[in-house]
């Protein structure tokens, strides 16, 4: 997959026997996975057909036509059973003009020929990443990406002489030799620690609420926090009598939630949780784990038939149970404050007053790099090195034995930390439940991060979202998440894996939709039982 997404070129090889299938159930995973990502120039090879030419002929016509709905218009069938025929397709492929998906027009990135480390410190170093500029014109004073390993900034950038120019006899002869040679280096490029990007803190505040919304969040605070509990039944009695009442000059909106109890709140606050709770790892036997897995697919199917309905326990009283909601009458005509009660660490999250207008803003900014002969920025299509700096040892080794290693330039904005909203849809081979707040592998374009996302459905004609428990099949579901911010549009593939050690499956795909902080997801319940 990490291949697919630098990929200028796409082959698929299929066998012309008649009594093999064309497409396998692995093969058909991986074109589903493929055409989410988008696929660049794709052609298809074909093996195992017949010598005589006339049946050669008539078994490439049948396979191109079943084999056609399932690639792109373009995409031609060529046969690749000697090396008479790949030489033929060779000199044919020097002539088309490659493709790629139209995401990867508006990011620079680099897959890398040679990973090399210098300036090894105690637990940081610089990192060397040598290979061609692709996509767009990168500046030094942009922050990287490193596909696996995190967000960088650049200390250095060394344009080298091209190793391998057309026409160039000595080159022939470099790439027959398997000694390496030393490239020269033509200039280097070194940041402006005024224009250079910013590392943000994702422990520190990025943009604190308005003053209003700060208000409005310390009135809602404390008519939330309990008073002191009092050593006598009387004064605590009295203290419940007073909250029912809200004092004078109280908003409508917050009359209706004036009656909250904290205390109860934090007594339920475990019960809330889905019915399900998951055990410590380590104390799970075989036996918990299909205990526990069972009754999260028997959740699962119980959602999907009766959405939302939450029967009415006997135990405890519904007022008791069912504290933290609120009665609406209207979904879509009642009236809910996005920062009302908010965390105290959500206002780190970045906002936008008008994500599409800074969208475009930061899209038209990166155009300009194109424009010109910008002394900090580099050229799409030269060879270069990037001295990537504070790179974790750990995190420097592990990608010296990887391949590919992809770097990849952040636009304005794209390292700081926000709400991330995906449409997403259940992928057709994956039958395992997914339930909300569960640990997924995202790989949104060329980043990746493990996040816990909640998914919710939009509610018609209305600003607000109804969460859901699961991501059920056959439908988008909206699927939220806290990561580093990107923007649309940028495909999406959700990997689970099954357990401790499991090699992580697709689950899910889709595409990213919008940033938005303020969105408001609201959990529902529908309650049945007997009236009394």
């Amino acid at each position: 997959m990490e291949m697919l997404k630098v990929a200028d070129l796409l082959v698929f090889v299929a066998s012309a026997k008649t009594h093999s299938p064309y497409i396998d159930s692995f093969g058909d995973q991986c074109l589903s996975v493929f055409r989410s990502l988008g696929l660049p120039t794709t052609v298809l090879f074909l093996r195992d057909l017949p010598t005589e030419l006339k049946q050669r002929n008539e078994r490439k016509k049948i396979c191109s036509s079943s084999l056609a709905s399932e690639f792109p218009e373009d995409c031609k069938c060529y046969p690749a059973d000697t090396k008479d025929d790949l030489h033929k397709f060779l000199r044919l492929f020097k002539e088309q003009r490659l493709k790629v998906p139209h995401w990867r027009t508006h990011r620079s990135y680099l897959m890398a020929d040679k990973v090399d480390v210098c300036d090894i410190s105690s637990d940081k170093c610089t990192l060397l990443l040598t290979g061609y500029l692709r996509g767009r014109n990168l500046s030094v004073n942009q922050q990287v990406h490193v596909s696996g390993a995190g967000d960088f900034r650049l200390c250095k950038i060394e344009v080298l002489e091209n190793p391998f120019l057309l026409n160039s006899r000595k080159n022939e002869d470099l790439m027959d030799s398997d000694e390496t040679h030393e490239v020269k280096v033509i200039r280097s490029l070194v940041p402006d620690p005024q224009n250079q990007a910013v590392v943000v803190d994702n422990d520190e505040e990025q943009t604190p609420p308005p003053e209003a919304d700060k208000s409005t969040a310390d009135e809602d605070q404390q008519q939330m926090t309990p008073e002191a509990d009092t050593s006598t039944a009387d004064e605590d009695q009295q203290q419940k009598k007073r909250k029912r009442k809200p004092p004078p000059g109280t908003s409508e909106y917050h009359a209706a939630w004036y009656d909250f109890n904290k205390e109860k709140l934090d007594s339920n606050s475990e019960k809330e949780t889905d019915n399900v709770s998951m055990m410590e790892v380590d104390n799970m036997t075989r036996e918990n784990i299909q205990d526990e897995l069972k009754a999260i697919r028997e959740d699962n199917a119980a959602d999907e038939e009766f959405p939302d309905e939450v029967d009415t326990p006997l135990d405890v009283p519904a007022r008791m149970r069912f504290a933290k909601y609120r009665h609406l009458k209207s979904v879509r005509n009642s009236s809910w404050d996005a920062n009302e009660s908010l965390p105290k660490d959500y206002p780190r999250n970045f906002n936008y007053h008008n994500f599409k207008r800074t969208q475009k803003h930061v899209l038209a900014k990166a155009l300009e790099m194109e424009q010109g002969n910008r002394e900090d920025c580099v050229p799409v299509g030269s060879y270069i090195r990037l001295h990537i700096m504070d790179v974790p040892n750990v995190v420097a080794s592990k990608l010296a034995k990887t391949n590919p290693v992809t770097a990849s330039g952040l636009l304005e904005h794209e390292c700081e930390v926000s709400v991330l909203h995906f449409s997403v849809k259940k992928h057709e081979t994956y039958h395992a439940p997914i339930k909300s707040k569960e640990e997924l592998i995202f790989h949104v374009g060329f980043r990746q991060f493990v996040a816990r996302p909640i998914f919710s459905t939009e509610f018609i004609n209305t600003d607000k979202s109804k969460m859901e428990r699961f991501l059920h099949a056959g439908r988008f579901s909206v699927a939220s998440v806290c990561a580093k911010i990107s923007f649309p549009p940028l495909p999406t593939i959700i990997l689970k894996r099954a357990g401790e050690g499991a090699k992580p499956a697709v689950a899910a795909f889709g595409s990213l939709i919008t940033v938005d902080r303020d969105r408001i997801i609201l959990k529902r319940v529908i309650l049945t039982g007997y009236v009394c």
